[in-house]
């Protein structure tokens, strides 16, 4: 399965010490470069900078050489994201900005987010989904309470 990640996943995973899912469930995450660029960046989170300079094995970096045009609303990572996933053909693309999310779905992409791949964790029995929630709106991730109450609702 080729499996596509944005930033924001990769950092809310890791403020909440659930990066080890991403292997778990899809063996290989494939981040564009401009991916790489954002984590390494020094207004990046400090977790996500030190992670990215010494990344683990089933993480590759992949150069995205052009961009989609069209999807200059985006940031650059998302921008990458998207086109990466078109031109392998990915699986799936793991992305959580709103717009994203919709021009990929629109192109035909299959997309989950955090919450997705939280979801995708406790259906196997890996977390508890509602301490990973918990711990998740600790942090800045936005999200609405009613979705959040419509995901554990339907794991009770």
């Amino acid at each position: 399965m080729l499996v596509v990640s944005d930033t924001s996943p990769i950092n809310y995973l890791l403020l909440i010490n659930q990066i080890d899912l991403f292997p778990l469930l899809f063996q290989q995450i494939i981040i564009p470069d401009a991916v790489r660029d954002e984590m390494i960046d020094p207004s990046a989170p400090a977790v996500l900078q030190q992670w990215i300079a010494n990344p683990p094995p089933w993480l590759t970096v992949q150069t995205v050489s052009k961009v989609d045009a069209t999807l200059n609303a985006l940031d650059p990572g998302e921008q990458a994201a998207i086109t990466l996933s078109q031109t392998l053909p990915a699986d799936l693309l793991i992305i959580d900005e709103r717009l994203g999310r919709r021009i990929a779905s629109d192109r035909e992409i299959p997309v989950i987010g955090t919450l997705g791949v939280l979801d995708d964790a406790a259906s196997q029995g890996l977390v508890d989904l509602a301490d990973v929630i918990t711990r998740l709106q600790q942090t800045n991730f936005r999200i609405s309470r009613r979705i959040i109450k419509e995901l554990l609702e339907n794991r009770g």
